[in-house]
């Protein structure tokens, strides 16, 4: 019923997570992320509690495969999970319980993990997995983005399209890009529409944003207001 690709650029620092289904609001229940440690989907008959504990066990030193193993060991629905993992160092695990729908399994590249269940083939993860290891020349969103397109070409979920999401976070404790497509008949094209207008209204001004190494961020009122001015919009601050 889903699909998603969890993965992290060295380059950046950065961890992803993008994912589809034939479901409401996938982006509330599958991805976990976070800064410097890793990316989880948890997913199929997604147990929430799992993104989490797969997070602290590596936040404490395991690798992805015994933090998905201490997750799942408390888990008695574990045969209808299906939930990937990748780290810091760019080391992947993925399980794919023994009750999920099928087509269900999962990849792993460098870096990268695609898992997903009810789906129209395995050419739908082959796809998705082929796409986003062949373009690296793309920014992380896009190259996420143009891998999820591929999958949904071979089929995606084999019950239709419902919503995605994609969540990408570098240094802070909150995602950099956190974008849902909750319900649409094309939620992946509508994604990559929101992506474009992130990349115009909110990316110019992520630098100025409260951060770890400016908790205040931009405070300088001139310096704002003519940031506006630069984009066409008559706003003052009361002074």
């Amino acid at each position: 019923m889903t699909w998603s690709i969890v993965a992290h650029d060295a380059a950046s620092g950065a961890f992803a997570v993008a994912v589809t289904t034939c479901n409401l609001a996938v982006g509330a229940a599958c991805p976990f992320l976070r800064s410097g440690l890793g990316a989880v989907s948890t997913q199929s008959m997604s147990n929430r509690y799992l993104g989490p504990v797969v997070l602290d066990g590596l936040a404490r030193g395991l690798t992805p495969q015994l933090a998905l193993d201490s997750a799942l060991a408390g888990d008695e629905g574990r045969g209808l999970r299906q939930i990937h993992v990748v780290d810091r160092f760019g080391r992947t695990a993925a399980h794919t319980g023994a009750n999920c729908v099928d087509w269900c399994g999962s990849v792993a590249g460098d870096g990268f993990s695609v898992a997903g269940n009810m789906l129209a083939g395995e050419a739908v993860i082959a796809a998705t997995a082929e796409v986003f290891a062949r373009r690296g020349d793309l920014p992380l969103p896009e190259r996420l983005m143009t891998a999820l397109h591929a999958g949904q070409a071979e089929g995606g979920d084999r019950r239709g399209k419902q919503s995605a999401a994609l969540v990408i976070t570098t240094t802070e404790d909150f995602p950099d890009i956190n974008l849902r497509v909750d319900d649409h008949a094309e939620p992946l094209t509508e994604l990559s529409r929101l992506l474009a207008l992130w990349r115009v209204q909110a990316e110019p001004s992520q630098h100025t944003r409260p951060s770890k190494a400016n908790p205040a961020g931009l405070t300088d009122m001139d310096a704002i207001e003519a940031g506006w001015r630069a984009r066409g919009l008559d706003i003052r601050f009361r002074r």
